[in-house]
Order: C-alpha cells, then structure tokens, then sequence
C-alpha cells in the first residue's frame, strides 16, 4: 500500500514518539529489573539502539516456560520486578489453560496503562458513557475481568458484575437491569442463549446493542458470531477482543464489523514468526504471535511468544498511522494442534465445523492413542440425524474420518470461562 508524502510524515513522527517512550521505559528496566538483566543483558546497550529494528535483532524471545522458571525458583512473584514489591499493588493470575496458573503483579501506573487500552476496545465497541455493561464472569484472579470492569467504570458507564450468579439469574439480571452491553467468552455467550432457549425464558424484550467476547478463540468466526446473534431476535453486534493475563489487552475488532483483530500499536510491538525457524512469516502467512509491551515498565515482557497463531497484515489507516491487523482474529494455539492419522486437527477448524449445526448444544473432543497413532472421537448432544450429517461434514474438511457419539442431553461440561473440549486420554 503506497501513502502521500504527508501520511508518511506522519507515521515517521509517531514511530519517532513511540520509540523515545519506549527507549526511557528501557532505561528504567535496565538499571533494575534483575530477571531482564540476566535473561536480556544486551539491554545494557540500550541506549545506543536507535529504533526498534535494533531492539528486535539483540533481544532474544520470553517464552511462558521462561517466566515459569524464574517464578520457581524465586518465588512467589519471581525477578521480572522492575521496581521494589511495596510498588506493586494488583494482583492477577493467568488462567492455567497450558500450565499451572502463574501470579501477576502491577503497579498502579501499569494498571493505569492497560485500563487505557480497554478504553480503545469500548471505544471501537461504541460502549458510551451511562451505557449499561453486564459482566457475566465469575470475577477471578483472570486479568480481563478487573481491567474491563474497571475501564468501563471510568468511562462513566453503570457496571453491572454477574459473578457467583448461575445462568439463569445471569439472563433475568441482562433483561431486568436492561443492559446493553454484555461482556462473556464466546462459549458462554451460545451457552446464554441455549440455555434460554431451554427454560423457556423469553429474550425478545432485551436492550442489548453488542455482545464483547474475549478470553478464547472464536470471536471472529462467521459461524459463531451467527450463532451468538441468532437468538437474541434483534439486530446485536458481536466484538471481538484479545489480551493476555503476560501482556494485558491487546486488541479489539478491526472496523467493519466483520470479525479480525486490530492492535494497539501504541502500547504493542507486534510480529508473526514461524514457530518452528523463529523467523519472520510474509505479510497474512499463519504464523505465531510475538508480543513486546511498550508501557507496562514494572512486569515488562520483550518478544514475548503468545503460542496463538494468526495472520498478520500490516497497513496504515485514513489518518496515515499505521495499523496491525489480525485477519480472522485468533487462529488457534502453535501447542494445541494434534496430529490424526496425519492431519494437522486444530481445536479451532473443528470447532468452525461443529457450530454450523445449531442443534449441537455441546460436544467434547476425545484423543486417544491407538496402536502409537493418534486417534479421535466427537461427542455430541443433539438430534440423532445430525450425528451422520457431522461426520459428514469433518470428512469434507478434513478429509478423515472422525466418529461421532451422540450421547444425553446435559452430560457434557458446560463452561463459563475458557472452554476446554479436548480431552487427551493416558
């Protein structure tokens, strides 16, 4: 994409800005932040780097094994402290999806940072201030909980928390308190609607304008998004949203509102790496996520390894600045995929499969070894002609024949947080 000489202007100024904020971030992390220090020492030289391409070529990548370790063996925060602990006032937890939870700290500048970067996620959601927020979530130690709440806080919005509450009181709390704005994982949000659908609670009279859906893949999914929608029986937006517990809130909906992702470059450096080479993927090739946070100085991560996979495409806007847009959001994890039979399965593409068919209320994923091959299973709880029809469709896509189970209604784990429908069998 060419742009004028003046939209050029523009992006050099705001790349310059970026570079000097981020270059007196580094100073402050050189000098104490023990963890950096070993891990990154070539970060003593900083200031002689004079942009980020420089940074990128004498930083080496975190990895969450790395963080892990330097917590195991000083813990319990562990050294990726960069001021003294009596600084550090918030406290959060990753989710333990991959591995066992690990305690988070921030100051209150830190926190203050990322509630500025929710604030451009509510914005891109046109959530106004007075705008009534449902927070459907059970209000963990999980960071995106706090951080959305209290950014919609200070935007002046009424804040409504849902956690403790069982879904039925969840959906009475949505139309009695007229929201209009609802904050879930995406499983949770189908699971609203099912399980409305089921008591026969009747949802024509809410006031919902958009649905935000963070916390696992899916959000930009067609069939998903569709799915979500269908039985409000009003029009209702979906906005897609991602962050981590390691970097904090990273993206929201690239306009249009056709799904995708858009980052916030202010606060991120973005780049996409073959996870196997570790070198730089083409613009839109899959590759994995790699993450530098430019403002969060007292728990800093430098090309930090997301494990989510994407296509990157990068670009500027009608101001001229430039943009970093995920195309099709969150594609899946680089760790998650499994090898069936010699097909790459991917939690994801079959989850684009299974939620084409809106009889399925819920299904599982059953891996097993066989014979030293991988082996899978679906369990489904539908109708019983939509069993021929799913296996059907996976032997479409995936060219392989996956078996389906159809078994009783309600047998199957429901999930208000992340959903975790892969089970791998000993």
């Amino acid at each position: 994409m060419t742009i004028s000489i003046g939209a050029r202007e523009v992006a050099e100024r705001w790349e310059c800005k970026r570079w000097t904020d981020f270059k007196e971030n580094l100073k402050k992390i050189s000098a104490s932040n023990p963890f950096q220090q070993v891990h990154f020492p070539a970060l003593a030289a900083y200031s002689n780097w004079n942009g980020f391409s420089e940074f990128i070529s004498q930083s080496p990548f975190t990895t969450k094994d790395d963080l892990a370790a330097d917590r195991e063996k000083n813990p319990p925060y562990g050294t990726n402290l960069t001021f003294p602990l009596s600084e550090y006032k918030k406290f959060n937890q990753t989710s333990g999806t991959q591995a066992q939870p690990m305690g988070w700290l921030d100051t209150m500048e830190d926190w203050r940072w990322m509630l500025g970067n929710w604030d451009r996620v509510l914005e891109a959601a046109q959530v106004s201030p007075e705008d009534r927020c449902f927070f459907a979530f059970s209000f963990g130690p999980f960071l995106g909980f706090w951080t959305a709440y209290e950014s919609a806080t200070q935007r002046g919005c009424v804040c409504i928390p849902a956690g403790g509450q069982s879904t039925e009181q969840r959906l009475y709390g949505i139309l009695n308190q007229q929201a209009e704005h609802l904050f879930c994982t995406p499983t949770y949000a189908m699971r609203l609607t099912q399980y409305a659908e089921d008591a026969g609670i009747d949802l024509s009279g809410h006031r919902l304008k958009s649905i935000i859906v963070a916390g696992e893949t899916g959000g930009s999914l067609t069939t998903i998004r569709d799915r979500i929608c269908s039985r409000w029986g009003k029009d209702i937006r979906v906005h897609d949203h991602y962050g981590m517990t390691e970097v904090g809130p990273v993206a929201y909906e690239k306009p249009g509102g056709q799904g995708g992702l858009r980052i916030i470059l202010d606060s991120y450096f973005a780049e996409v790496i073959d996870p196997q080479t570790l070198q730089p993927v083409k613009d839109g090739e899959r590759g994995e996520l790699v993450l530098t946070t430019l403002g969060r100085v007292g728990c800093p991560v430098f090309r930090y390894r997301t494990g989510d996979l994407v296509r990157g495409v990068a670009g500027f806007d009608e101001m001229g600045l430039p943009i970093f847009d995920l195309i099709g959001g969150i594609l899946g994890r680089s760790d998650d995929m499994v090898v069936v039979r010699g097909v790459n399965l991917y939690p994801t593409a079959v989850d684009a499969v299974v939620t084409r068919f809106p009889e399925i209320r819920e299904y599982q994923v059953l891996i097993e070894n066989r014979d030293s091959m991988l082996e899978a299973k679906i369990r489904i709880e539908a109708g019983e002609n939509v069993t021929s029809l799913l296996e059907a469709a996976l032997q479409e896509s995936f060219s392989l024949r996956i078996p389906v189970e159809n078994v009783a209604n309600g047998s199957l784990p429901r999930h208000e947080m992340k959903a975790r429908r892969w089970i791998k069998a000993e």
